[in-house]
């Protein structure tokens, strides 16, 4: 159902913003097979949400985003485009969630005790990452900085996964956590104005499936990521 608001969503701004571009054209006559924004790069701060009730985020969590997106204008202006591309995702979560794995390669998961003193706790995750995007912009060839505004979906496969905990009595370090939903989605709004962009990445699925083994009570996660981007032709 989400997915079925989110596409009428797209259908509806598309709509509004496509427009009778022939006397635009007739006004200025230049080559307009150019394309924006195809490389991207950029940072986040991760945000977590639908955490375990005695689980908290603690420490830093961030990540980066790189990739490239074949941008396609749908209109004669070229302001108006869907793009598809192709990208990375790599990031870090820090909370107060052990992640532990018994000798039999089980992996077990408990909420730290506030009581505890331990150096750090974190997992990370690196995805590949397949964007769709409906994308606006004010541009056109003459133009160097513009207003833009994308909104779109995001498709993504965890490739590698690791958790780390320091403490003064254990440590633990190991690759591949089980319990990893490895197929990712997400919608993303990004907006900005010349070389400033913000972008929100709003995850549709948890990060994991798997529950507090003392308590039964599901460990979901769903980070939102908010941060910058950068564009490149």
């Amino acid at each position: 159902m989400k997915f079925t608001y989110f596409f009428l969503f797209l259908c509806f701004f598309s709509s509004a913003v496509a427009q009778d571009d022939l006397t635009w054209l007739k006004e200025n006559q230049q080559d307009y097979l150019y394309r924006e924004d195809q490389f991207y790069f950029g940072f986040s701060f991760n945000f977590l949400t639908d955490l375990p009730s005695e689980v908290e985020q603690s420490g830093f969590s961030g990540g980066l985003i790189l990739g490239f997106i074949r941008d396609m204008p749908l209109n004669t202006r070229r302001n108006l485009a869907v793009g598809l591309g192709l990208g990375l995702n790599l990031n870090t979560y820090g909370q107060t969630l052990q992640i532990s794995e018994t000798e039999g390669g089980d992996q077990l998961f408990e909420p730290i005790p506030s009581s505890r003193n331990y150096q750090s706790n974190r997992f990370t995750t690196n995805s590949i990452e397949v964007p769709l995007e409906i994308r606006w912009r004010s541009s056109d060839i003459g133009k160097l900085s513009f207003w833009r505004i994308y909104a779109g979906v995001k498709i993504g496969y965890v490739f590698t996964s690791k958790s780390v905990y320091r403490g003064s009595d254990q440590r633990y370090d190991f690759r591949s956590i089980n319990a990893i939903n490895n197929v990712t989605s997400s919608a993303i709004l990004t907006f900005g104005y010349g070389s400033v962009n913000f972008f929100v990445d709003l995850s549709l699925n948890s990060v994991f499936d798997a529950q507090i083994n003392s308590t039964g009570e599901d460990v979901s996660v769903r980070p939102i990521k908010a941060g910058l981007v950068f564009y490149f032709l």
